[in-house]
């Protein structure tokens, strides 16, 4: 495979093309982000009934970490919308279904790093703030527990998203295709953020930022989710052409 150099107009262009995929499969995309929406949505409302809304902001930044595994239905999806074929769920399960089974193994590290980041976080919130409960009206202004707690499950996180993000964020597009094994994927992956390091990071950052605010403001997610998994893909493709 062929690596090319990513510059931010790599990023731009990639948005672009992301835009323009999820405008023109709409529906499916809408229809397939809707399911994380409502596991979402269940999960804000539990915490926010027991009262531990300050865990809502690290619970948005979890999702980070198994978010990378749900692109192989949008990769089903584009695929479909780049050859003409049926835009709908029987593209999702495509997706699926069309890539390495080695995407398993590397949605099982998402998933252990996930375990580790909510443990952690959980040990946090015990540790600084307690079964006391901090409800939505109470949030602001914050208490120095609460913004301490705050801060740190946000350093605990951004450490294991940033591991994560250098061994999947060109692994998980690589596999979907069926293009490497898992080492080589992740090699692969490695070398590309490591050797495009600032333009990976902005785009790490971009990331992060707008799924986690889109999170927070949930029925967001449904247009942001699809447009920034096409923009992965049209990415992945800048810096290994097909």
């Amino acid at each position: 495979m062929t690596q090319q150099p990513l510059t931010l107009d790599s990023l731009f262009d990639a948005l672009a093309e992301g835009w323009r995929v999820a405008n023109e499969t709409r529906g499916t995309s809408i229809a397939y982000t809707a399911i994380f929406v409502l596991a979402g949505a269940a999960i804000i409302g539990g915490l926010l009934a027991r009262g531990w809304t300050p865990f809502v902001i690290a619970a948005a930044g979890a999702f980070m970490l198994v978010g990378p595994v749900i692109l192989a239905g949008y990769f089903g999806i584009a695929r479909a919308c780049e050859t003409g074929g049926r835009v709908g769920f029987s593209a999702v399960a495509a997706g699926f279904g069309g890539a390495s089974r080695a995407l398993w193994a590397l949605a099982l590290v998402c998933g252990l790093l996930f375990m580790i980041f909510v443990t952690d976080a959980a040990i946090l919130y015990a540790y600084m703030i307690g079964d006391v409960p901090v409800w939505l009206g109470e949030l602001l202004p914050a208490s120095a527990s609460v913004a301490r707690f705050v801060l740190w499950s946000s350093v605990s996180g951004a450490v294991v998203a940033f591991l994560l993000f250098a061994v999947s964020a060109f692994a998980v597009p690589l596999l979907c295709e069926r293009r490497a094994s898992l080492v080589e994927a992740v090699v692969k992956s490695v070398r590309i953020v490591f050797g495009n390091f600032f333009t990976t990071m902005v785009w790490a950052v971009l990331l992060s930022v707008t799924v986690i605010a889109s999170i927070l403001m949930l029925p967001l997610l449904l247009l942001t989710l699809p447009w920034l998994a096409y923009a992965s893909r049209a990415l992945y493709r800048s810096a290994l052409p097909v």
